[in-house]
């Protein structure tokens, strides 16, 4: 599959441009997202692959999806638009707007982390500070499009992310020359988690080769997507560190639900302490990302235990920088 799209006079993910459908005008917009390292890393007597998604322009995955769509809106002539973020896609999107010469608002809790909101504020955003949960940043920016007319960049919502998220698996798949074992990946609203297994899936497809099974993570303390998967009922929303995941009404919740294989894939909840306690380990092994990426380590903890599974070529998306959490304990 990978093949098929490869274009090799572009350059990072819009070697695989073909596969977007954008508009027939539109044009790459690339601020040297993609083509991030798959990065081997022994661990005790194994060695795991971590695919440093941390490392793209504004320090998180979001930049695949942000400049796909800054693509679009220069095609369609759009040069404003609205965003709410817990942080990582509105400081992504706000530095690909300024590059874009596009006015953004961006709709952030008050909570969000200090680096996070000064990136979206030295990109010259509107930085909108909602006060409460995550979810009110969302009706909080619905309100304001009703109002103004503006049109709504939502990465959530807009499609255009789950195309650029599959470009992952498809470096993935370049980078071992192989389909991987399992995938570990944060979800928040699930876009990323849902592109990689629709990528994997296009691979899977186009080769005849088995995809790998899916492991998406969430923190225990907002883990909409487990426990609905699992059949559990409806869990309590609380405060957690992995404030890039916490999501309390996922947009792609059901769509990934319904791919999931059960015998092949899986969901996890980890707890805070958990976290915190991979987020130090991994610091630990050269590896510095914030919370929100460190879940995923935290959840291979888990499957670790269980002495029969096979642990060859397990990769682990790294979503967001370390220094985006850097103000916080």
């Amino acid at each position: 599959m990978p093949e098929r799209y490869a274009n090799s006079t572009s350059f990072g993910m819009w070697r695989y441009m073909d596969a977007f459908g954008l508009d027939a005008h539109a044009l790459p917009f690339w601020l040297g997202e993609g083509q991030t390292p798959l990065v081997p890393v022994e661990i005790g007597t194994k060695t795991f692959y971590f695919k440093c998604e941390h490392l793209n322009p504004s320090g998180s995955f979001k930049d695949r999806q942000s400049a796909v769509l800054m693509s679009l809106l220069r095609a369609r002539n759009i040069d404003e638009v609205l965003e709410d973020s817990s942080g990582n896609a509105g400081a992504s999107l706000a530095q690909y707007a300024a590059a874009a010469k596009v006015k953004s608002h961006i709709f952030i809790p008050s909570s969000s982390s200090g680096p996070k909101r000064q990136q979206i504020k030295y990109s010259g955003a509107n930085v909108v500070l909602v006060d409460g949960p995550r979810a009110n940043a969302s009706s909080a920016v619905l309100e304001m499009h009703k109002e103004s007319g503006i049109s709504y960049a939502s990465h959530a919502f807009l499609p255009f992310g789950l195309a650029a998220y599959a470009t992952i698996a498809f470096e993935i798949f370049e980078s071992l020359g192989r389909m991987p074992g399992l995938v570990f990946s944060p979800i928040g609203h699930g876009s990323l988690f849902l592109g990689l297994l629709r990528g994997f899936e296009a691979i899977e497809a186009y080769t005849g080769e088995e995809r790998p099974g899916m492991i998406g993570v969430q923190a225990e303390n907002c883990a909409p997507v487990y426990y609905a998967w699992h059949g559990l009922p409806k869990c309590a929303i609380e405060a957690t560190i992995a404030e890039g995941a916490a999501v309390s009404k996922p947009v792609r919740a059901k769509e990934i639900r319904e791919s999931l294989k059960p015998k092949k894939d899986t969901l996890i909840a980890v707890k805070e302490h958990d976290i915190a306690r991979s987020h130090k380990s991994l610091t630990e092994h050269g590896i510095f990302v914030e919370p929100t990426a460190a879940m995923v380590w935290a959840a291979s903890e888990e499957l670790l235990r269980d002495k029969t599974k096979d642990v060859q070529d397990w990769v682990f998306i790294l979503s967001g920088n370390g220094l985006k959490s850097i103000d916080k304990e």
